[in-house]
């Protein structure tokens, strides 16, 4: 058996696990990156946060050209090559991949192809495909095996009727009708690409409203765009029997009032979560905890097992996002460096759904901060209002802030609308800060641009938006 001694290993490549090699390569530590895949980059990069908002562009773009008469220009012969959309979007994912292998080479990092388990303190046992093994040493260990979707009870996919984020990604051509059981970010970023792409899409969601981690008030402006789109959405829907048939498949329901009810549709996506990739690694031989299958972390990312820490979507009460694994991955090196490293706030963490209308939102939900004990005062400003909105087409949605009523510090910034996602990092350093509605309203923005919702908002907070 191979050996190989290093200063830190991290087992998993997706966002939290490249970035945290990438910067322990930085800090000058030895370090191993382990993939169980051919390429580096995880879920996010190949079938998950790139592949989808590369089809999120397409369907915006596609759009532009079904309405292109609102904008003076007339198309008189336009259609979709799908399976060009599909090799824009492999030629992206493709691109971005050998970026991070780049990365990882000018960092020093060695990359190893294999499935890795822990095998001890400080130890880790890596099988390539061939069944040969490779026994690996460090002072640190950082998982970050990331996460997997979760399928109904009884179903398998099968890449052509039964769906989930990964196969779907892999059609060969757009559907004519498509049912998606969950209305969190998955369910409804792959109804609005799909139905702007000719799909008939029917939405199913279990609890009472769409977006359920969002502000109430976002949900209810999404269900009435969606359903002013033409998408179809039953909420409080309990899914029965999902059958495959010779034409594709049926779903059977019960809607919130207790009536059953039976889809027809070409395909199903079911997005109703993800289940976190904790098995068969070797943790029955850590003093690490579980909860639920998740990890359990302190605010350094370290387990109850010396040298070992967790990141991304296995560690319990982290948001599964990106983002938030890329950080973890931050803080978990530079703690294990021996470095000062900061915790994570998870309270600051920013939010994105790319669909359309974009959601965005960071902090506390108005229910949330009331239910905390704060009195809050709010400020909301519709993108009616706005002139770029207005120039760009899109007029929906709004932007709400929630602050506290004693010193105006920010609490919760919330955001349906045009580019919201490019837009929220302003509220997340503006909370880093422990800043106020003043701060906001005071910053100068440009004009005409989509920011200046931002601080209309903030103004509103006192009753005193200029254009509304």
């Amino acid at each position: 058996m191979a050996e190989g001694k290093y200063d830190l290993i991290v087992i998993g490549s997706g966002p939290g696990g490249y970035v945290a090699a990438i910067r322990a390569g930085q800090l000058g530590l030895k370090t191993a990156l382990v993939e169980k895949d051919d390429k580096l980059g995880g879920t996010c990069l190949h079938v998950g946060c790139i592949p989808t908002k590369s089809l999120l562009f397409n369907a915006e773009v596609y759009d532009y050209f079904k309405n292109a008469k609102d904008y003076g220009i007339i198309c008189k012969e336009f259609s979709l090559d799908w399976a060009a959309v599909m090799a824009r979007k492999a030629a992206i994912v493709k691109k971005l991949s050998k970026g991070v292998e780049f990365l990882e080479k000018k960092n020093k990092v060695e990359t190893i192809q294999g499935f890795a388990t822990l095998a001890g303190p400080g130890r880790v046992t890596v099988t390539d495909a061939k069944g040969q093994k490779r026994e690996l040493t460090a002072k640190s260990v950082v998982l970050a095996t990331g996460s997997e979707a979760k399928l109904l009870p009884g179903l398998e996919a099968d890449g052509e009727i039964i769906l989930t984020n990964k196969e779907i990604l892999d059609l060969k051509e757009v559907p004519k009708s498509m049912v998606v059981i969950g209305a969190g970010a998955v369910g409804v970023e792959f109804a609005s690409i799909f139905h702007r792409f000719g799909c008939k899409v029917t939405i199913l969601e279990m609890l009472p409203r769409a977006v359920p981690l969002e502000d109430e008030e976002i949900s209810a402006e999404l269900e009435k765009s969606f359903k002013k789109q033409g998408i179809a959405m039953h909420l409080g829907a309990k899914v029965g029997k999902v059958a495959k048939t010779a034409k594709g498949v049926t779903v059977d329901f019960t809607t919130s009032d207790g009536k059953a009810q039976k889809l027809e549709a070409d395909t199903c996506l079911v997005a109703v979560g993800r289940a976190p990739n904790t098995q068969n690694i070797g943790l029955e031989k850590t003093r690490a905890r579980l909860e639920r299958g998740f990890v359990k972390t302190n605010g350094f990312m370290q387990t109850d097992e010396p040298g070992l820490y967790a990141i991304g979507d296995i560690v319990a009460d982290s948001p599964l996002l990106a983002h938030v694994g890329e950080m973890e991955g931050i803080v978990a090196v530079t703690h294990a460096a021996g470095k000062h490293a900061e915790p994570i706030n998870y309270n600051q963490v920013p939010n994105c759904t790319y669909t359309e209308p974009e959601i965005s939102s960071v902090g506390l939900s108005e229910r949330k901060a009331r239910d905390a004990g704060h009195k809050v005062k709010i400020g909301k400003f519709p993108f009616s209002a706005n002139s770029k909105a207005g120039i760009l087409g899109a007029r929906e949605g709004f932007i709400k802030i929630v602050s506290d009523e004693k010193y105006g510090e920010v609490l919760g910034v919330h955001m349906i609308g045009p580019r919201v996602t490019e837009m929220i990092a302003e509220a997340v350093v503006v909370m880093r800060l422990e800043g106020t509605v003043d701060d906001l309203a005071h910053a100068i923005h440009p004009h005409p641009t989509l920011t200046e919702a931002v601080l209309e908002a903030a103004e509103g907070v006192e009753g005193m938006s200029i254009h509304i």
